[in-house]
Formats: C-alpha cells, structure tokens, sequence
C-alpha cells in the first residue's frame, strides 16, 4: 500500500492507470478491513493521492486530467461516499483526517453530484458538523469541507444552520483572535456568507438566535490601528461582505424582500455598526483601499430607503474631538480627491443611496449650495472644514480650469446627478444658482448648467487629445458620460432646465455636433441623442421664439444629422454591454481564497483603465439599472414625440388665404357656398398630407436607422429636389391648418351668438307669460271688490245695524265663557291652597305667618325683584 501510494503521488500516467482498476481494491479495503487501522490509513492516503493533480504545468491545456476523471469515477457511486463519511466516527485521527481531506478533493472536482449524495446519507452533514469540535487540524479541514459543501446548495445551507453552524463559527473566529486571526477566520466567515447568501429564512435565524453583535465586533480594530497584514484585510473584506449580504437581502421580490433587508438594517444599526465602518472608511487612513471601498459601499447598503438610518447618518461627524467635519462632507472630500477609483465608486455610491426616494434629505444637500466670492477665486483652498456641503461641491462643479480640475468637476456632476433625481424642488434650486465671472471684464453671471455645459464640451477637446496618443488622457472615457447623465437627469420631465440650456444658441449646435461626431464613443453619441431628445419631448416653449421650440429642434436634428442617422444612436446603446447584460453579471464575485489575494491588491491593478473585453470600473456605475431603465423609457417617448411633431405642424402661421374673403357683389349665399367647396378641398388635401407624412414617420421610427441614410444614397440634384419638394407640402400643410382653425373659430363664434340669442328668447317668453298671469289675476281681483261694493251700496243702514247687534252678542257670548274659565281656575287654586295649608300646620308650621303680606305684595315688582335677589 506504501508503494501504490508513493507511485499514484508522483506519477500522473499512474493516476490514470489506477482511477481504471483501483478504486473497488481500495473501498473493499476500506470496508472490510476496518480493524487494520494502518492498512486503512494508506487506503485513504492513496485515493487522497489519485485525486491531487500533478505534472499541471507540463501537461498542455487540453490534455486528460487523471485527477478529475478519479474524482467523477470515484463520485458515480453513493456507496463510496456513505463509506466515507462513516469513517468518520473512526477514533484515530488520521483516518479521520485522510477522510475530509478525501472528501475534500472530491468536492473541489465534482460539487453537485456530491451535494446530492451527501443530502441522501442520513446523518450525513450531522458528521461533518461534529467535525467541527474535533482537534484543531481536523476542524480547519472540517471548516473548508464544508465552504465547498454549502456553495449554492440551499437544502444543505438549512440543514447546517440547523446543527448549530452560527454558534459553532463565531465560537471559533473568537477563539482564533477575531480580524487578527489567521486563514482559519477566513474560512468561517466565507461559510457564514454562503449560509447567508440569498437566504431569508437563515438570516433570521442569525438575527434572532446569536444576533449581529459578534458579527459587528470583527470589525473592531484591535491592537495597533497602522498594522494592516494581508490576512488581515482579506478578515476584514470577508466581515464587510457578511454585512453587506445582510443588508442587500434576497432574491426574492415584493415586500417580503424589503422587510427582511430593513429589519438587518435596524438591527445592525442598532448595535452601532456605522461607527465601525466610518472609522474603516473615513478615519483610518492605513487600511487598505479594498477595504476602505466596501465599507463605504456597506454604509450605502445600510441607509438606503431606511428613513431613521438616513437621519443618522446625516448628523453623523468624523474626524477629532476637536475638529469634527460632517460625514457627508468627509465623504464628499473623497469623491473630490481620492486617486482610487474604485474609492470613489463607493463614496459615489454612498450619495446614491442616500438619495434614493429621499426628497428630504435631497432638499437638505441641494438648499446649501451657494455660490460663495471664494469659489470664484483660482486659488486652491487646502481646508475645507469651513466650508459648506454644497460649496464644497460648487467648488468642485466650475474648477475645470486644468486636467485634475476638470476630472474633479466631473465626479461633482455624478454627486448633483443624484441630488437632482426625480426631485423638482432640488432641480428649481440648483437651476437657480447664477456665477459670477472672474473678472467683471469677462461679462455678466451665467447658471450654473452654462458652466457644466463648458465643462462637458471642455471634456470632448480632452477626449480628442487622448485619441491623438496623448497619453496622459487616456482612460478618461468616463468623463463625457458622467456630464451627460447629469444633463439628462436635470432635464428629465423639467421644462423649465431645457428653456435655460436652449438659451444659448451654441449648445444646440455642440450638441448636433457630439452626436454626429463619429471620434466620440457609443455611449457619449448615444447620451448626446438622448439629451437632444429630451429637447424636444419636454420642451414647453410658449414664448413664441420659434428657434427654441421643438420644432425649431426637430428641424435642426433633422437637416444637421438627419432622423435615420439620429436614430441609430438609439440602436448602437441598444446593443451596447449595459442594454444586453442582466445586472448580475456586473456585480461583484464572492470572496473565496481563490479570489482573496487579487480583491486585496485591487488598488495595484485599479488604473489600468479598459481592456478589449471590459468598460471601465467608472463607467460601468453610471450604467447602472435605474438609469438604464430611464434610457429605455426615454427612447420610447423621444420617438413618440418626434413622429408627434411630424404629424402634426404648427398652431401658429401668418399666410392668411385670399380666397376667404368675400368678393365684391357676391351674396352671403353663394360666399358662405363658396367656402364650404374650398374647406372641404383643403381638408381632404390636409387629412391625405397628414397621413402620408405620419407613416413615413413611423416608418423611420421603426426602423431606426438599419441601413444609411437614403440622403447619402442619392445625388445632390435629387436631394434638392426633394427637400423642395418637402418644404413646399409643409407649406401647403401650413395653410390649410391656418384656413381650418380660422373657420373653426368663426363656426365658434356663430354658434355662441346663436345660443345666446336663443336665450334671450326664452328669457322673454318666459318673462311675458308672467305678466300675462299677473293681469288676468289682477282682472279677477277687481270683479271681486266691484261685486262687494254693490252689495254694500244696496242693503243700506238696515244690515250695519243687525251686523252690529250680531257682533256685539257674540263679544259678550266669549267673555261670559272666559269668565266662567276662570272662575274654575281660581275654585282649583283655592282647594290646592286648603290641602296645603292643612299639610303645612300638621308639621308644624305657621300658615297665617307664611300667607301674610302675599296678596300686599302683588304690586310691587320693584321688592319681589330685591327679595328674589337676597334669596
């Protein structure tokens, strides 16, 4: 067995030889001679033996590999694995160390079939996980036995956080020393996140069982805060990416997500994990650049959307008792000055987060930014501890004066573009920012988006230099992007921002020029039309300059690029890396030991700028998916409202037509005749115009520009001929509009003259039928007092006299029955009186006394009021 083992180590065509006859000599071994622990140990030694490779670096690529074929042969069969993972419950420790190190290997070559063979052994992972309370060398091949098991197997993932695997790591990461410890913690904490990772259901567990507390307390610098070794760091990316798995949540979607991720962020918040990752991020300035960027990242993770983080985190303050500077300032000075690029990615995103539907916090940052008479001043301001947030950042916008000023402003622009998204009140405030000139020599102030346009086409001179093999420009691809994306954003559903950028004619033209430019990349022609786009689609210009309305623009796109040339840049983004890959395949790779050493030196490989295969670091944030999906609902709008504009012309045309007005000796007959034949003329030649003109719109909408422009195709007569051609349709098109709105407005005016006559008709209709009811009542009233006063006249003195006897009867008939009432009334009151006063003087009181003076009284209201009162 000695001799096998040594041959299978050293040799690989003996490797070969051996996975096709070995195996089932080995596992009999294995099996039956269980009791002869040495002859066990060199059967395990020699598999472990067959399944490490050798010769690797002669053998060329595409040759056999021994070592794999052993793994899949020896994996085929569940029996073997069973037979394993009972050796497991060996006492002697090299049979057990032998079997991880055996299981290891085979899951290094053969992880899926495995993973399954292991879910069906009961008590499979039970055994593994007891491993990990064995000696300490069997625990650390335990410990990586089981990073392999649990990599995207979330059956196994449950069934070990069920065994108590939460417990067990933290157990060991205390007792290795935490961050100061050695590979061992490495190891925990990458089986910690594939417990974690995309799993809901396991990241409650943590919460509620150990909680975060532990998890926090790795972060803590101990010892000597200068003393970084790699293994240190690689500790401190590992914790760091925990957190951040915690704080992304899941792959699932809808509110359950959101729940979970807000409720790690309340826990982690709670255990005070944002000083901890200030002090990595900010303060110290000894840790790694790795290190610095993924705990600021982490800070983004751990405030977005979360409304009592967000308020934390913006009183937050950095730096020495003595000289505290606001946090979001600290981190504004490293998107400023930083020469890490994937530091500023991370500080970027920080702002990203922080303004994610956060119209709060937005308006906070935007209201500070005042421009300042020190701004202006060329002179470079060392302390920045005095400054505002948004005059640090003003500051940072219009210092474009050199190539370090200039890609300054632009990482200033990538923080506005966040502070101005989707918020109004933030777009109206910075629009409002007017700069004074250096010098008053220079000209009058100018706002702030003139500048950022200066900076841009400042931006597109650099780039031109850098194609000219300038090679201190190169790798700057970014730049004219970043200023594009803030542009878009500003103008976005904001009128008000194309008005001010339309105000200078020039930068219509720079704009017709970057996108027909063919030295710019895809990505700044693509911006460039998207920009020009939103010129048209939000562009609510009722003054009357008709060189800055959408029309004014559509025909400029359309005689400077033409529509088939501009539509294409719509289809090149299209087919761009940012529109075709799904946003996984951008983000970042787990950390594993494989990749542990590159992720630590990432600062060393950070400004090789592209290469062939990948965009830059920089660029790829811009592109991220919200901004993306932005495009693609612009695209559909822009070509929407540019087929709008062709289909239908202006309101507004001065030719008035002759044939509208009367003629002389014509009868209004045979005029209001004459101008419904020519209407209708007109309307028939409009309606055919219009659909003529709107299907070649939609024609070239949709086919955005898949072959040349027919222009180009043509010669210059034919050109000519048919932009004649054209022009004279518009115009044509043009009138007839006109000669339709002006009948339009006089059919109005008719109809309204008609219904107000109307109405005066039924007014006095109505107002005669009411007097004609007043007199015929009246008539009525009057025959009726004539017919009364001949009655009187005719029955004389004789009838007064009997009315008055009649009158005077039943006068006395009504007072003699009052009477008679009240004599009745005054017969109760006295009965009442009795029964009262024979109650009174049964209990003993005086009823002479009580009635004295009451009939006296009776006049007197004056002394009955004063007696009333002193009662």
């Amino acid at each position: 067995m000695a001799e096998l083992q040594s041959l299978v180590a050293e040799s690989s065509s003996a490797q070969l030889a051996f996975g096709a006859m070995g195996f089932p000599v080995l596992m009999s071994v294995l099996k039956e001679d269980r009791e002869d622990i040495e002859l066990v140990r060199g059967a395990l030694e020699t598999l472990v033996s067959s399944l490490t490779p050798v010769d690797t670096a002669q053998r060329p690529k595409n040759a056999i590999q021994p070592a794999s074929m052993n793994s899949d042969l020896l994996s085929r069969e569940p029996e073997s694995i069973s037979l394993l993972l009972s050796l497991l419950s060996e006492d002697d420790f090299y049979v057990r160390y032998y079997t991880l190190q055996l299981l290891t290997a085979l899951l290094s070559n053969s992880l899926n079939r495995l993973q399954e063979a292991i879910l069906t052994i009961p008590q499979g992972i039970t055994r593994l996980m007891d491993m990990l309370m064995d000696r300490e060398v069997i625990r650390n091949e335990a410990l990586l036995l089981l990073t392999y098991l649990t990599r995207n197997a979330e059956e196994i993932q449950k069934i070990v956080v069920f065994e108590g695997a939460f417990e067990k790591i933290f157990s060991i990461i205390k007792e290795e020393g935490g961050s100061e410890g050695g590979v061992v913690v490495q190891d925990c904490l990458e089986l910690l996140n594939n417990l974690l990772r995309n799993n809901a259901s396991n990241q409650i567990l943590l919460r509620e069982t150990v909680g975060v507390e532990p998890l926090i307390s790795i972060l803590g610098l101990r010892g000597s805060a200068y003393n970084f070794t790699q293994q240190k760091t690689v500790n401190l990316l590992s914790a760091l990416e925990t957190i951040e798995l915690l704080l992304i949540g899941d792959l699932e979607t809808g509110s359950g997500k959101d729940v979970n991720r807000m409720s790690n962020q309340n826990a982690l918040a709670q255990k005070k994990v944002m000083e901890h990752l200030l002090m990595l991020g900010v303060e110290n300035k000894w840790v790694a650049v790795a290190v610095r960027s993924l705990a600021l990242r982490v800070i983004g993770d751990l405030v977005v959307k979360n409304p009592q983080n967000l308020e934390t985190f913006a009183s937050k303050f950095t730096g020495e008792d003595s000289r505290p500077e606001p946090a979001l300032n600290s981190i504004l000075s490293i998107v400023l000055r930083t020469n890490s690029v994937h530091e500023f990615i991370s500080a970027d995103y920080i702002f990203k987060c922080f303004c994610e539907k956060n119209i709060d916090g937005q308006t906070m940052l935007a209201s500070t930014m005042t421009p300042q008479p020190s701004l202006l001043s060329h002179a470079i301001v060392q302390d920045d501890s005095n400054l505002s947030f948004g005059s640090m950042l003003l500051r940072g916008l219009i210092s474009s004066e050199s190539e370090g000023d200039l890609e300054t402003s632009c990482r200033a622009a990538s923080v506005l573009s966040h502070i101005l998204k989707d918020n109004v009140r933030c777009k109206e405030l910075v629009l409002q920012i007017q700069l004074e000139a250096p010098l008053p020599s220079l000209g009058a102030a100018e706002p702030l988006m003139h500048r950022i346009v200066k900076c841009l086409a400042l931006s597109s001179a650099r780039s031109k230099d850098a194609d000219q093999g300038d090679a201190s420009l190169a790798g700057r691809s970014y730049m004219q992007p970043i200023i594009l994306r803030l542009l878009i954003t500003w103008l976005s559903d904001y009128p008000p921002a194309v008005h001010c950028f339309l105000d200078s004619p020039a930068h219509l033209t720079y704009l017709l020029e970057l996108v027909s430019t063919s030295n710019a990349s895809v990505y700044v022609r693509g911006l460039a039309a998207f920009l020009l786009g939103e010129c048209v689609l939000y562009n609510k210009n009722d003054s009357g300059e008709g060189r800055r309305d959408a029309f004014a623009v559509v025909d400029a796109i359309s005689q400077k690029i033409g529509l088939t040339a501009y539509f294409l840049n719509f289809d090149e983004m299209q087919k761009s890396a940012f529109f075709t890959s799904a946003p996984s395949t951008l983000e970042r790779k787990p950390l594993t030991r494989s990749t542990a050493a590159s992720t630590t030196e990432i600062e060393d490989a950070e400004n090789d700028g592209t290469d062939a295969k990948h965009e830059h670091p920089i660029l790829v944030s811009v592109f991220d998916i919200q901004f993306v999906n932005l495009l693609r609902r612009l695209e559909v709008d822009i070509r929407e409202g540019i087929v709008d504009i062709f289909s239908h012309p202006k309101s507004k045309v001065v030719v008035v037509p002759a044939e509208l007005e009367q003629k002389g000796g014509e009868s209004d007959g045979d005029y209001i005749k004459r101008l419904k034949l020519f209407v209708e003329k007109q309307c028939n030649e409009m309606q055919d115009l219009l659909g003529r003109n709107s299907t070649l719109a939609e024609d070239l909408a949709k086919s955005g520009g898949g072959s040349p422009s027919v222009s180009d195709q043509r010669p210059s007569g034919g050109t000519g001929r048919e932009r004649v051609q054209v022009e004279t349709l518009r115009r044509d098109l043009q009138e007839a509009s006109q000669r339709i709105e002006i009948l339009k407005s006089e059919k109005l005016k008719i109809e309204s003259e008609a219904t107000k006559y109307r109405d005066l008709a039924t007014k006095m209709e109505s107002d005669l039928k009411s007097l004609s009811d007043a007199y015929n009542s009246l008539e009525q009233a009057n025959f009726r007092l004539e017919t009364e006063v001949k009655a009187l006249r005719s029955g004389g003195s004789v009838d007064l006299e009997a009315i008055k006897a009649e009158s005077r009867e039943e006068a006395q008939k009504d007072s003699e029955a009052e009477l008679n009432d009240l004599l009745v009334c005054l017969g109760q009151e006295q009965s009442r009186v009795e029964k009262l006063s024979t109650r009174l003087a049964e209990l003993g009181e005086d009823v002479d006394s009580l009635l004295e003076g009451i009939g006296d009284d009776a006049g007197i209201p004056d002394e009955d009021d004063d007696d009333d009162d002193e009662n």
